[in-house]
């Protein structure tokens, strides 16, 4: 079965890492992936997201509007943003942390990530908002944002890759030294799961 995969938010957010493991993880289980990342200004806060496709028959890394099956927000703004691809009933993980984009900055616009999230709760039936802020404050490093939604979105039930794959890929892809703290976020998310589902 096809899984699309939306990944958004700013520059800096770690995204393009977060659907390089995906992918890596899903070619390890014999899974066929196509990819494409946008970048535009992602070194000044600009918008960044990639489109990640994973199963069989598959022609093209982008993603039609209304087709994602889930959609993975670094930015509560970006995450609204990108809703038109979502299809119906399809699933959003998103970042609670908002970060004023730099059209907003430029503009004078004011920018409430608080509002986004509202809109977010009134808008969707299937949404899970992730206090990525509290979770790096326990964690002790604002780093592993990405590996907190990827691990939110591994216990969402909505990929075919487990916690060990993306272990197995964050061992091959990332410096040793940064292997325990991004494993004790896919833990905390783990934890914070099973919790909220008891």
């Amino acid at each position: 079965m096809n899984k699309n995969i939306v990944l958004c938010g700013v520059g800096g957010q770690g995204i393009v890492l977060a659907s390089k493991l995906l992918a890596s993880a899903a070619m390890e289980k014999g899974i066929p992936v196509m990819s494409a990342e946008t970048i535009g200004m992602a070194q000044r806060g600009g918008s960044v997201f990639s489109h990640l496709r994973m199963g069989d028959d598959l022609y093209s890394p982008m993603i039609a509007y209304g087709t994602a099956d889930l959609l993975i927000g670094f930015e509560p703004g970006e995450t609204v943003r990108r809703i038109p691809y979502l299809k119906k009933g399809g699933k959003i993980i998103v970042s609670s942390r908002s970060i004023m984009p730099v059209t907003a900055a430029l503009s004078g616009v004011s920018y409430q990530g608080e509002r986004m999230i509202s809109y977010l709760k009134d808008t969707l039936a299937d949404l899970t908002v992730v206090d990525t802020e509290k979770a790096c404050r326990d964690i002790g490093s604002s780093k592993v944002l990405n590996i907190l939604l990827l691990g939110a979105a591994l216990h969402s039930g909505s990929l075919d890759i487990s916690e060990d794959d993306i272990k197995n890929e964050i061992r091959k892809k990332l410096p040793e030294k940064f292997h325990e703290l991004n494993f004790s976020a896919l833990e905390y998310v783990r934890k914070n799961s099973q919790q909220s589902s008891r």
